[in-house]
């Protein structure tokens, strides 16, 4: 399983859910985040992002573990996000 970690946070670019061959993005407020459930570990993801916050749960670094959890609650929270959107970054 993949993991959308900290750098994401207040930046939000969604390069990512565009090569999602199974849409397993969602969309929160300040952040992306992965559905466990629904990530079928292709990483696609993962050169896409520009600030390098995906990670696979095995090479996820020890200060943002929480984040396994806080995607797959977020997730659940949050509508699928599959089309590139304007990043919080730029705004």
């Amino acid at each position: 399983m993949h993991v959308v970690a900290e750098p994401c946070s207040g930046c939000k670019y969604t390069d990512c859910v565009v090569v999602c061959p199974v849409e397993c993005f969602y969309e929160g407020e300040q952040m992306l985040y992965i559905h466990p459930e629904e990530c079928i570990d292709c990483e696609a993801c993962v050169p896409e992002c520009p600030v390098e916050a995906i990670f696979h749960e095995d090479n996820l670094p020890e200060e943002w573990q929480n984040y396994i959890e806080i995607n797959a609650t977020e997730s659940e929270n949050c509508e699928v996000i599959t089309e590139k959107k304007e990043p919080l970054a730029d705004n």
